[in-house]
């Protein structure tokens, strides 16, 4: 299994409005929405994809946008930290976007060793840029952010967990290694992985349990190439004990889920068939896809669902 994860897939989140979900992935970040589609379990919500140009691994953000949904509550047992990467040199270009753009409480800060821009979406969900030198990964050039300054996928994620230590060692078991602690933060890191490398762990005992909401993340994925190797995984982790999930067709991958010891849910999922597996390169996300399964409901749900402007 170790040999298998390449980094994260991509992170799933819960919002509230749609259109201003997708104004804020794609007018301020600057990520193209690679598809819109619906929740496989409740075809009323959409289910939103932002990445590079074709969602790529490790670039991938997504979300469920529920109308009626609550507000989170931060806590621990949850993702609390989305980070993206961008080039080195690039974050006083962000931060002057982001204030410019009227994105309040930015907050600098070094962790790590590394210099990092925090900063709040329309959810009150929990972002920040990372530079990153000599990332290879080919941005979305069709924003008003340039390739010097775009954002490159994800850089990490940082779990807010009652301890530390059991998921790490589960971490471990899938192929990272602990690189680095400071207090009670810890660092892990998939050697040769896909650019999304990094896990960090923040320890909070006696912290109140987070409840999920909108702005809170629903599950982080990891990527593996293919079918075959998801099933070495999924094998590997049903050996050591965890229930997992069936694969599960999601259309532009597949899929299987477990609960880590800290409380987060996992996704393990594949690189085939892709985002572009119904819609021309070109043209990813502008039209909506329905699954399979939700097809005869296309004339309500185009009816029902609210209207997004790009």
């Amino acid at each position: 299994m170790r040999k298998h994860i390449k980094g994260l897939h991509h992170v799933t989140s819960l919002a509230r409005d749609a259109q201003q979900n997708n104004g804020f992935f794609t007018q301020i970040l600057g990520l193209r929405r690679i598809k819109k589609t619906v929740n496989f379990d409740r075809p009323d919500v959409y289910h939103l994809y932002y990445g590079d140009t074709v969602g790529t691994p490790g670039a991938v953000m997504t979300y469920f946008p529920i109308p009626d949904i609550k507000n989170a509550r931060a806590g621990t047992g949850e993702v609390g930290t989305t980070v993206f990467a961008v080039p080195d040199g690039s974050l006083s270009y962000w931060q002057d976007r982001l204030e410019g753009l009227g994105i309040e409480d930015l907050t600098e800060a070094v962790r790590f060793g590394e210099r990092r821009l925090g900063f709040r979406g329309p959810d009150g969900d929990g972002f920040a840029l990372v530079e990153q030198a000599d990332d290879k990964r080919a941005p979305w050039e069709g924003s008003d952010v340039s390739s010097d300054h775009a954002i490159r996928g994800f850089h990490s994620a940082t779990l807010r967990l009652e301890e530390a230590g059991p998921t790490g060692e589960l971490l471990t078991f899938m192929g990272y290694e602990e690189q680095d602690s400071d207090g009670n933060n810890h660092r892990y890191r998939m050697a040769d992985g896909n650019g999304a490398d990094i896990i960090d762990i923040s320890a909070m005992p006696g912290a109140e349990p987070a409840v999920q909401g909108a702005g809170s993340v629903h599950h982080i994925a990891f990527a593996v190439d293919n079918r075959e190797q998801q099933l070495e995984v999924r094998e590997a982790l049903a050996g050591a004990g965890y229930s997992v999930t069936p694969v599960i067709d999601r259309d532009y991958f597949w899929a299987i889920y477990f609960r880590t010891p800290g409380g987060v849910l996992f996704e393990i999922a594949t690189a085939e068939p892709g985002f572009d597996r119904d819609e021309d390169r070109d043209h990813l996300g502008e039209a909506l896809k329905l699954p399979t399964q939700h097809a005869h409901l296309r004339e309500k749900l185009e009816r029902e669902l609210p209207p997004i402007t790009d």
